[in-house]
């Protein structure tokens, strides 16, 4: 994965690496750690039709439960089943392993920079 400083971000703390036409999808190492330890990942299906800010999946942890966010418009073209048998992947790699969903889209939205998510979340 590319470095955390060259991903965009979303408000709804998802990062996305943009390849082309197709977004890569996982949440922040923030948004992780406020969760604390996820146990059950909700991905979309596969051709799955997107819309930006709606709900398309949940992350469950210990403490509670999360909704996954579309952070563009587009399909589904590839979710990580890693991670939906080892939900613990979104804690110990969020911006690798842990990512959850690739979408094919048709144009992106503004997004957050590295900088503008970090005054965000004060980090």
């Amino acid at each position: 994965m590319a470095a955390e400083q060259d991903l965009k971000y979303t408000a709804e703390h998802e990062w996305i690496l943009v390849d082309g036409d197709v977004a890569t999808v996982g949440i922040t190492a923030y948004a992780a750690e406020k969760l604390g330890d996820v146990v059950f990942v909700e991905l979309p299906e596969v051709g799955s039709e997107l819309a930006e800010g709606k709900v398309v999946g949940e992350i469950e942890s210990t403490k509670s439960v999360g909704e996954l966010f579309a952070p563009v418009d587009g399909t589904v073209t590839e979710i990580n089943d890693a991670v939906v048998d080892a939900p613990e992947l979104v804690n110990s790699d969020p911006f690798g392993e842990g990512w959850l969903v690739k979408i094919a889209f048709t144009a992106l939205p503004t997004l957050l920079s590295y900088d503008e998510y970090a005054a965000l979340t004060g980090e």
